[in-house]
């Protein structure tokens, strides 16, 4: 158990202190130890054979001694000095090196051992370095934001319990920030615990931000030494909104949209591109000088076609600084004449137009019954199967939405007429008479028969179509009877007889009536017939007039050989007479 040294001791110890060497060969010693660790500082002396005691002492400024640990050669025993900093932390090893627990700044010292002979004092040096690894870097009192072209500050950079004290250094996306005046200013602080002697070191950055600092990340650092040397602790990175002047406005229309028609609601929207943005401005519309003061919003509702123009926004206190955007309102007008429901006459004419008006080229469809048409309707002589109804759309292919249609209901009327024809069954054991209906609305068909014989069937009836339809009934007369057909519809009542001979009399049956698309036929086929007769007899009349030509060309010819074949015979005769004379 360690105590206090022996007076016999120290009086030995202070005889031969005077006489105290520095053993040769032994220079200056250090010992770097971590704040909190323990100093373990070995003697570096060879123990003598005739050893007394060891010793430990430190120095002060004034350089006068401080012991703090004896240990005897002989009885093995440890005694500790009553130094109050060193109580309860120091040990001393048998071979006299010593240990100091849980290190402070205030160890840093200069230690010496002490070998005690009989006749001399070895003392061998040891100096005691105490570091203290400083806390990471932090960025407090930060700028809640920096303007362009202002120097501010931007922060403190601050570290703590460092010994010794460490260098604070600034970084701008990671390059070292240096002092430009004007620009960057960079103050550096410390201060000590008086206590625990570790520093706290403070930087101080005002800063000159520009526009390009905008998400740029800034840092600092602290470079500190260890007892492995030098070190560098970053911060973590601290990012600050950079306020700058808008330099530039635009304008949008919103919702974004292909093309604006007539009943949208668009909104106008001014933005400028500073930080912060602008919050009002001035909305200038199509024809109107003056702007309209409003948030960096502005709503038209169920706009119309003569809201189509240039549209502008510029700042509130900079009205230099403008952005405009065109904008067209699409509009789509038609008008369909006649329209609704229309009744006419069968045989009238019927003009009819669609008439579109839009603000770039439509397209015009129309329909009848749900059909489409390859053209619109006109009509010069209505018939029955002209009635339906009509439809005109009309659209924007480029606009969303943009549609219009309206209607004709057109209805074709007509007085029932009439045709009757009978047909003989080639059994000759019946007659079928058959009369046909025309017109609009539906004729009733009422049948009368005068005289005698059995009637078949008298309820069979075509389908009512275009406006026509037929009702027939098969009769097997004994005698010449008369049968009358009656069509009444809401114009008028008709009436039409037929004679038809008893069963054992024959008789010339009538053609059947000829439906429209036979009737269509017949005249197709007709004016094929026409065509052809009137082609072969232009091809006649060329031809006689090209034989004319050529017997007028014959004719003509013949008379000048006969002339020339007289004019010959007479100068024969001319000859014979003068050869007669001359005899």
């Amino acid at each position: 158990m360690a105590s206090k040294a022996a007076p016999s001791s120290r009086l030995v110890f202070c005889l031969l202190i005077s006489a105290a060497v520095l053993r040769p060969g032994l220079g200056l010693y250090t010992v770097n130890s971590a704040y909190g660790d323990t100093i373990i500082m070995p003697c570096r002396l060879d123990v003598p054979q005739n050893l007394m005691f060891g010793k430990w002492k430190y120095e002060k400024p004034d350089g006068s001694p401080v012991f703090i640990a004896f240990r005897s050669s002989t009885k093995k025993s440890v005694q500790y000095d009553d130094v109050p900093e060193y109580r309860d932390r120091l040990s001393l090893s048998e071979n006299y090196t010593l240990s100091i627990s849980n290190a402070r700044i205030s160890d840093e010292k200069r230690f010496v051992c002490m070998l005690v002979t009989e006749d001399n004092v070895f003392e061998a040096p040891t100096v005691v370095k105490v570091f203290k690894q400083p806390s990471k870097p932090e960025i407090v009192n930060k700028a809640p934001f920096l303007e362009t072209e202002h120097l501010k500050k931007l922060g403190d950079c601050i570290s703590r319990d460092s010994y010794p004290e460490g260098n604070i250094t600034w970084y701008k996306n990671g390059k070292v920030l240096q002092l430009v005046e004007g620009e960057v200013d960079i103050n550096f602080k410390k201060q000590i615990d008086p206590e625990t002697q570790l520093y706290t070191m403070t930087s101080s950055l005002e800063y000159k931000t520009t526009k390009a600092d905008v998400q740029m990340p800034f840092t600092c650092s602290v470079t500190y030494y260890g007892p492995s040397g030098q070190k560098t602790v970053h911060s973590e990175q601290a990012v600050f909104d950079i306020y700058y002047p808008t330099e530039q406005v635009t304008i949008q229309v919103l919702p974004p949209k292909h093309a604006i028609k007539e009943g949208d609601n668009i909104t106008l929207k001014c933005l400028g591109n500073g930080n912060p943005p602008p919050e009002e401005f001035l909305f200038y519309l199509p024809g109107q000088p003056e702007g309209i003061r409003s948030s960096n919003t502005y709503t038209l509702t169920d706009v119309r076609r003569n809201a189509t123009g240039d549209y502008k926004c510029s700042l509130i206190d900079k009205k230099s600084m403008i952005a405009s955007t065109a904008i067209t309102v699409h509009y789509l007008d038609l008008s369909l004449n006649p329209s609704g429901e229309v009744t006419k006459q069968i045989g009238d004419a019927l003009p009819v137009s669609c008439t579109i008006s839009a603000s770039r080229n439509a397209t015009v469809v129309w329909m009848k019954d749900n059909i489409r048409l390859r053209s619109s309707p006109s009509f010069s002589s209505l018939h029955y199967q002209d009635a339906g109804n009509y439809v005109c759309e009309t659209a924007l292919q480029e606009v969303e939405g943009l549609k219009k249609k309206e209607s004709l209901t057109l209805i074709v009327e007509g007085k029932p007429q009439i045709k009757m024809t009978k047909k003989t069954d080639p059994s000759g054991l019946s007659k079928t008479i058959i009369c046909h209906v025309e017109g609009f609305p539906k004729p009733a068909i009422h049948w009368t028969i005068t005289g005698s014989g059995s009637v078949i069937n008298q309820t069979e009836e075509s389908p009512y179509v275009n406006g026509r339809y037929y009702s027939k009934i098969i009769i097997s007369p004994e005698e010449n009877v008369t049968l009358t057909c009656t069509a009444e519809n809401q114009l008028e009542r008709t009436v039409n007889s037929l004679n038809v001979s008893a069963i054992s009399i024959r008789e010339h049956d009538e053609a059947d009536e000829i439906s429209d698309e036979n009737r269509e036929k017949v005249n197709d086929q007709a004016k094929l017939i026409v065509g052809i007769v009137v082609g072969l007899l232009l091809a006649a009349l060329v031809a006689g007039v090209v034989y004319w030509l050529y017997m007028k060309k014959s004719k003509t010819a013949s008379k000048h050989v006969n002339k020339d074949l007289g004019n010959m015979e007479e100068n024969k005769k001319l000859e014979e007479n003068n050869h007669k004379t001359e005899a």
